[in-house]
């Protein structure tokens, strides 16, 4: 279980490697508003950087947002000779896991369609990477079709392939199977490398680099422990785009099973079922379309941001004088601060005032001011929930939840509502599979709740670390006896 909220990909690798919350670790989001900035900020995003092996731009990315230590980092810093390495399509996906020392973190171009990486690792890839990407992989894949793995038939627990909830990959009339890409590609204006991470190929070629990252890294050949963090990015990237119950997203992951396999093959073969151990879980969950839920006469919805602030800074207006808001983020409000101080008004006020406007929308559910989530003391698992999620450099002067089933957009889409999303407090966002495999790891099921901080927190005690430095998480100790 996850126990913080916004539930997305950027807080969750950093919550698995660190063992602890965004409260410490400060990854609050995949990005957020930074004022001084006057923009939004990638949790990744280092434009002191340079790229490497990538696109002029794509590789301006690195840890240095992430403020405590991962598993990762504690590994190197115990054993000098191990190596980290970590993969993803995703940049966040692969940085946040391989941590401040990592030996190499490679995530996907888009444009060149290259595992990339950025100069606060290297000033050149490897050779055995460069021979990866010579391989073109991705265009090769691109050049075929996907269609499903097995009988469309037997693909039972999914809903109709033709559904009204999905978006349309570009080139398609309809949302359904066969996905001709050749055909798709030259019938629209999205390049092959673009389209490529929305088919389940991307697993695939995630797997194929890892595999060839234990030879090109020497990984697991002398005594000392090594780590290889693979984050596949593509469940959730075609699951935002058909829903949890599509056709596509079934069959990615009956596909991704097969790379697993495919995985745990390859460490047996080349070190015995007791020379490795591995985990694997997810950074978060997902609340089915909301469009389908309210179809189908279940509660759920959307909450149109740019009307309601619009509403909201009018109101403001006529009780400060100003319009006060100078950014919403992730339902974090953030305060025009020099305007308010120059009016001579209190923030205080301001967040109370804006509270209780807040607090009746039909929407919402829960709303909070800074000053709440800095208060000791109250008992209030969806208050703790926002608390272990808010950092006070990173996040707004108003944090608020939504109803469970409501998903937040900036405005209604006129041609119907597709596709869905994740970041809230409920069971369907930050309920995540846990599994464990390989030396020691004897068979059993676990039922009780485990907080995702508690995976750092039990490595520690496997790989025989120190707990890093602001781990708050537990050891699963049924996992140790």
């Amino acid at each position: 279980q996850y126990n913080y909220i916004p539930t997305y990909t950027g807080p969750g690798h950093a919550s698995i490697y660190t063992g602890t919350t965004p409260s410490n670790h400060g990854i609050v989001a995949n990005d957020w508003y930074d004022a001084d900035l006057q923009r939004s900020k990638n949790c990744v995003e280092d434009t002191s950087v340079l790229t490497i092996g990538g696109a002029k731009g794509n590789g301006k990315s690195s840890p240095r947002n992430l403020k405590s230590n991962t598993i990762t980092d504690q590994l190197k810093l115990t054993y000098n000779d191990s190596k980290v390495i970590s993969v993803s399509i995703k940049n966040r996906g692969a940085i946040l896991p391989g941590g401040h020392l990592s030996d190499g973190s490679y995530w996907y171009d888009y444009s060149t369609g290259n595992l990339m990486t950025s100069s606060y690792y290297k000033q050149s890839l490897p050779d055995w990477v460069k021979e990866f990407n010579k391989e073109k992989q991705p265009a090769k894949y691109m050049d075929g079709s996907w269609n499903t793995y097995m009988d469309i038939s037997t693909y039972t627990e999914s809903g109709p392939d033709d559904s009204p909830y999905e978006h349309l990959l570009p080139g398609k009339q309809k949302p359904v199977f066969p996905y001709d890409l050749k055909t798709m590609i030259n019938s629209s204006e999205v390049t092959s490398t673009q389209l490529f991470p929305y088919t389940p190929f991307a697993n695939t070629y995630l797997t194929d680099f890892a595999v060839r990252a234990i030879d090109g890294e020497q990984l697991g050949n002398d005594e000392v422990t090594d780590m290889l963090c693979i984050s596949y990015s593509t469940p959730d990237i075609i699951g935002h785009a058909f829903g949890p119950y599509s056709k596509e997203i079934e069959d990615t992951y009956i596909r991704l099973d097969r790379d697993i396999e495919r995985l745990i093959k390859e460490l047996e073969e080349r070190f015995g079922k007791k020379g490795f151990v591995m985990f694997l879980t997810a950074d978060h969950a997902v609340v089915p379309v909301p469009q389908f839920l309210t179809d189908h006469g279940l509660p759920g919805g959307y909450f149109y941001r740019d009307e309601h602030l619009n509403e909201l800074d009018l109101i403001l207006e006529e009780r400060f004088g100003a319009r006060l808001i100078e950014e919403e983020n992730n339902l974090n409000i953030f305060f025009n601060k020099k305007l308010i101080d120059s009016l001579k008004i209190d923030l205080q006020e301001v967040c109370a005032f804006a509270q209780n406007v807040i607090g009746e929308w039909d929407e919402v559910k829960r709303v909070f001011t800074k000053y709440d989530l800095t208060a000791a003391g109250v008992n209030d698992k969806w208050m703790d929930m926002v608390k272990n999620g808010y950092h006070k450099e990173e996040s707004g002067d108003i944090l608020f939840i939504l109803e469970p089933g409501y998903l937040l957009k900036s405005k209604p889409d006129e041609s119907g509502e597709k596709g869905t999303s994740h970041g809230s407090a409920y069971s369907y966002d930050t309920h995540v599979p846990l599994l464990w495999y390989g030396a020691g790891i004897r068979t059993q099921d676990i039922f009780r709740t485990i907080e995702i901080t508690d995976i750092t927190a039990t490595l520690a005690h496997i790989l025989e670390l120190q707990l890093p430095n602001a781990t708050t998480g537990e050891p699963i100790v049924e996992l140790l006896k």
